[in-house]
């Protein structure tokens, strides 16, 4: 299936006034040791998990990706071909907790775990905070054009999470309230910078 590329003239032609953007949450390892901003390649488990939706995913105008070694994998296991890379939809910065599991954290600076758990402004690894990251997305989500059409974007936790908070306009200490398992699909509806959200399942029916 091929995809227009991502450029300012692709997101700008066509008749549409409403964005309709999917965030697909890329697929995770099956059997993974969990890591703060770790990006292990997925197991034969998770690609087969992601083929085994790929044919249900409707067209789309324009299709992004995060630019993780998960993401280009997922999109590959999806058959999409070639897809633009998103910078701005990079996974949070997790500064000198990069790669390191939470119990090591906790053990070396539970302290510092504590206050970024409870502060989104906290950013005691010296990466981003989740605010950041929030504000980021927010900035992301509200430039895209109102003619951008059908877009699907595959991308991280830490981006959904965001995503999801900007279109309910929720506090960001919500942040880790919101559950997101690999290959869940949101769907944001929006124009005139409001947004209508819907949950489900990676290859569940779209709203019209």
């Amino acid at each position: 299936m091929a995809y227009a590329t991502y450029d300012a003239a692709t997101l700008r032609k066509g008749p549409f006034m409403t964005i309709r953007l999917t965030l697909l949450c890329a697929a995770a390892p099956v059997e993974r040791d969990v890591r703060f901003g770790g990006d292990t390649p997925l197991d034969e488990r998770a690609l087969a998990q992601v083929r085994g939706v790929a044919g249900s995913l409707p067209a789309a105008t324009v299709c992004l990706m995060a630019p993780s070694q998960r993401c280009r994998q997922t999109v590959q296991a999806l058959g999409w071909g070639a897809v633009a890379v998103e910078p701005v939809l990079r996974d949070m910065d997790m500064g000198s907790w990069q790669g390191r599991t939470l119990h090591e954290v906790a053990g070396s600076d539970g302290a510092g775990l504590a206050v970024w758990m409870s502060d989104p402004e906290a950013a005691p690894h010296g990466g981003e905070s989740v605010a950041q990251v929030c504000r980021r997305i927010a900035a992301w989500l509200e430039q895209l054009p109102a003619d951008a059409g059908r877009v699907w974007a595959v991308v991280e936790q830490a981006v959904a999470r965001a995503a999801v908070l900007h279109a309910m306009d929720a506090p960001e200490q919500s942040f880790w309230r919101v559950d997101v398992p690999p290959l869940s699909a949101f769907q944001l509806t929006g124009r005139s910078g409001r947004w209508n959200l819907r949950i489900g399942a990676a290859g569940s029916s779209e709203p019209r």
